[in-house]
């Protein structure tokens, strides 16, 4: 019989470099991120320094190419450093990804000079970089885009509606998606362009520590040079980058999962000290159980779909597709289980369990919705279904 490939292995374990890159990004959440977490919360304050002190070890460009300033890895290694920092806060760990993404579809489908003049800013996050594709009234459906971008001679005037962007208004660099003549295209518009406002602040159930509002254009005039890309490209940009987006943000529900099950070891060591009875110990030891095997089942497949992008294999999309569905309803579900077994203490806002639910709850919805996820998976499953 022949061996297995050589690379099978990694898909189950970690090399060396990469044990010292989650060792990296636990410390860092834990010194960092975590003490502040529920202070940030409260106080709806996203910490720009501590996001540069990331970026300064290499989180602010992730997979992007080491010429202009990016770190060079892989996504593999991007989904253990965002579950190692979603550890510390999981609004701050995807904050961080969706910079990512940005610096990333940059450095991928940029030219030379853009690639020269805004990943170097980008990588260091002195520049923050916002992603605005979704719209009111279309949600998960890009191809519904209203937002419209029409040439006028050097440039381009852009008008429309982006709903729920993380980081507008703070965001220095905007990566909008609009219809053109030729298709979906996308822009990079830059903060203080003439007709780019911003709506208010949305009030939100979690993710306090980031804004999130409408970014408005109206007669936005962005110069032709800040096209990414070819008329019509836009989309296709749009969906590489999903893929990606999908392992990010089921690797932050990970790491908000595996903080739940810490908390919850913790405190049922207490209760136990205090007298709980064998029995009841027990019974929460079995959900325990099954928690942590969920959390390792949702942990394996996303590492899989990571591999798999970073292959360029041709079922990458349905992968990830699936990572995200399982990782984000699991991670959602493990929290929910950890505050229950919290009882009341878990609705409590000092033992931090009530903000990893509302935190995980709306990774089910980001990056299309797992309704969605659904439907590609299907597509990808079962194949086109034959007209009538």
């Amino acid at each position: 019989m022949d061996a297995l490939p050589h690379t099978a292995p990694a898909r189950f374990g970690l090399t060396e470099d990469q044990v010292a890159l989650r060792d990296m990004a636990l410390g860092f959440a834990a010194e960092q991120i975590a003490p502040h977490a529920l202070e940030w919360d409260r106080t709806r304050h996203l910490p720009l320094p501590v996001l540069r002190q990331a970026a300064a070890l290499g989180m602010g460009a992730i997979y992007c190419r080491e010429e202009f300033g990016g770190t060079g890895l892989g996504r593999h290694d991007a989904a253990i450093i965002f579950e190692a920092l979603a550890t510390g806060c999981p609004t701050i760990s995807a904050f961080i990804s969706i910079h990512n993404m940005v610096t990333w579809m940059v450095d991928r489908y940029g030219n030379s000079e853009q690639r020269a003049r805004f990943v170097p800013a980008l990588a260091p996050m002195d520049l923050i970089g916002a992603y605005c594709l979704t719209e009111p009234g279309s949600g998960s459906d890009a191809a519904a885009m209203r937002t419209r971008a029409v040439r006028d001679g050097g440039d381009y005037v852009l008008d429309g509606v982006k709903q729920f962007i993380s980081g507008a208004g703070v965001a220095d660099l905007y990566l909008v998606m609009a219809r053109t003549e030729a298709g979906i295209s996308a822009f990079l518009v830059e903060k203080g362009t003439a007709g780019l406002s911003f709506g208010a602040d949305e009030k939100k159930m979690g993710w306090n520590a980031q804004p999130t509002r409408q970014v408005i254009l109206e007669g936005c005039r962005v110069p032709a040079a800040h096209r990414l890309g070819e008329e019509g490209q836009g989309f296709r940009m749009a969906m590489s980058g999903l893929d990606g987006g999908r392992l990010n943000i089921g690797a932050c529900s990970l790491g908000g999962a595996q903080a739940a099950i810490d908390k919850s070891l913790a405190y049922m060591k207490e209760r136990h000290a205090f007298g709980q009875s064998l029995d009841q110990f027990q019974a929460l030891q079995f959900r325990v159980a099954d928690m942590a095997t969920g959390l390792e089942a949702a942990r394996t497949l996303l590492w899989r779909a990571a591999c798999a992008l970073d292959e360029g294999a041709a079922d990458a999309s349905k992968l990830c597709a699936m990572a995200k569905r399982f990782a984000t309803d699991t991670g959602f579900e493990i929290a929910n289980q950890a505050l229950q077994l919290h009882g009341g203490y878990g609705y409590l806002a000092e033992y931090g369990v009530e903000k990893i639910v509302r935190d995980l709850r709306v990774h089910q919805i980001l990056e299309g919705t797992n309704e969605i996820m659904r439907v590609i998976i299907a597509r990808a499953v079962i194949g086109p279904v034959p007209s009538k």
